[in-house]
């Protein structure tokens, strides 16, 4: 669907701010996905910025209806596995599970399947699966030595399963998996590698403000004690008038 030129800018413009803001700022995104839907509501585009920024602060249902209303207009199925995710987050991991057995997983890319394996392994653990979650995640995708941009959350997905398991050493080895494919911090692996050893870390910056505090209060006090030597020096003096 076209718009009018001055129209379309506009929306472009809070388009912009939605993808600027996703992540740092989710509620503010949201707030200009807002404005470009009552712009724009027939505009596939659009209707699939607002869900991901309803999806960022947690507004699931929204996010779920905004998505649908993306696929139906584009026709396409890429939006299948947030969507199955939306339904996790709204307590319907059955559904979830369902929508991965759906023809639609079939007719959608490398990373989109395995977007939609996290997915259903997710649901798997809402339901108390864990065992079934660990089995959901071993895939070929997850065994091979390439790296892809989701091949760090594949890894990570599958040691946090495994350590709730109580199988620690095999976690380990798949966070040290994970952090290896880590490129860009999407994940915490390093921090649970860390906890797995013991190690724990310390903010300086923490510490230097609690001691700044500390001594900012017992400035005071050091005050008032000079304050009273003082007096009693001037009494022994007999330098002070009564």
């Amino acid at each position: 669907m076209s718009l009018p030129k001055t129209l379309a800018e506009d929306v472009a413009r809070n388009l912009v701010m939605v993808a600027r803001l996703i992540d740092e700022d989710p509620e503010q995104a949201y707030a200009y996905s807002r404005i470009a839907l009552r712009l724009a509501s027939r505009v596939a585009a659009v209707r699939e910025a607002a869900g991901f920024a309803a999806y960022a602060t947690q507004k699931y249902s929204e996010a779920l209806a905004e998505f649908r209303a993306a696929k139906r207009m584009t026709g396409s199925v890429e939006l299948w596995p947030v969507m199955a995710d939306c339904e996790r987050g709204l307590g319907r991991p059955e559904r979830a599970m369902a929508m991965a057995g759906e023809p639609e997983v079939q007719k959608l890319d490398k990373a989109g399947q395995v977007e939609m394996r996290l997915v259903a392994a997710g649901a798997r653990r809402d339901m108390g699966q864990i065992d079934a979650a660990i089995v959901t995640l071993q895939s070929s995708e997850l065994a091979s030595n390439a790296v892809h941009p989701w091949t760090a959350r594949l890894r990570y997905a599958y040691a946090d399963a495994l350590l709730a398991t109580g199988r620690e050493d095999e976690a380990r080895e798949w966070f040290g998996k994970a952090l290896e494919a880590d490129k860009d911090g999407a994940t915490d692996a390093s921090d649970r590698l860390a906890a797995l050893d013991g190690v724990e870390f310390v903010d300086a910056l923490s510490e230097d403000e609690d001691e700044d505090e500390d001594n900012a209060a017992q400035a005071p006090a050091a005050a008032a004690d000079d304050a009273t030597s003082d007096g009693k020096d001037e009494d022994e003096d007999g330098t002070s008038e009564s």
